[in-house]
């Protein structure tokens, strides 16, 4: 039996695609003797005629990729678009590693390694842009000979190997 006219009238009343509509199997015949879009309205109410649920977007393997971010994950060269700077602006990367710097400055003074004018000087140069980083700052410090390696000063703070 050919219930194709039928399924196209119900997917009009119903306002849904033809795959969408779905037909009771024990109830064929009252489909069959059904002529105008009244008769399917009573169908449906009925029961006989039903709509198949939609699919929606599955948003499984987008959660597994937030997961994977949050470990860390799916940061290498080809996922990155835009400038080094879109990722990390200047001013955030020169905020890093100037603060290392000062802090590395004032711990050396603090535990005896430099002088307080040898660390005014530093302090001065660094913040003016002098240094590329904290290892440049420790070279910069041992060409010029500015640190004291006397053991006095590392046993008293007892960090011999922050050098």
């Amino acid at each position: 039996m050919n219930l194709r006219n039928k399924k196209l009238l119900a997917a009009k009343v119903l306002d849904v695609g033809l795959n969408r509509v779905r037909f009771d199997e024990e109830r064929l015949n009252d489909i069959k003797e059904a002529i105008t879009k009244r008769d399917i309205h009573g169908l449906i109410n009925g029961g006989a005629i039903s709509i198949k649920k939609e699919n929606g977007t599955s948003s499984f393997r987008h959660k597994k990729r937030l997961l994977q971010k949050r470990k860390g994950r799916r940061q290498g060269g080809g996922s990155r678009k835009g400038k080094k700077t879109a990722r990390l602006r200047d001013k955030e990367s020169w905020m890093n590693r100037i603060r290392k710097q000062r802090k590395y400055l004032i711990f050396l003074k603090g535990s005896g390694y430099i002088s307080r004018n040898d660390f005014r000087l530093v302090y001065k140069k660094a913040g003016g842009g002098f240094f590329r980083s904290k290892r440049h700052v420790k070279t910069y410090l041992q060409e010029n000979k500015l640190i004291k390696e006397d053991g006095k000063a590392k046993k008293e703070t007892g960090k011999e190997d922050r050098l």
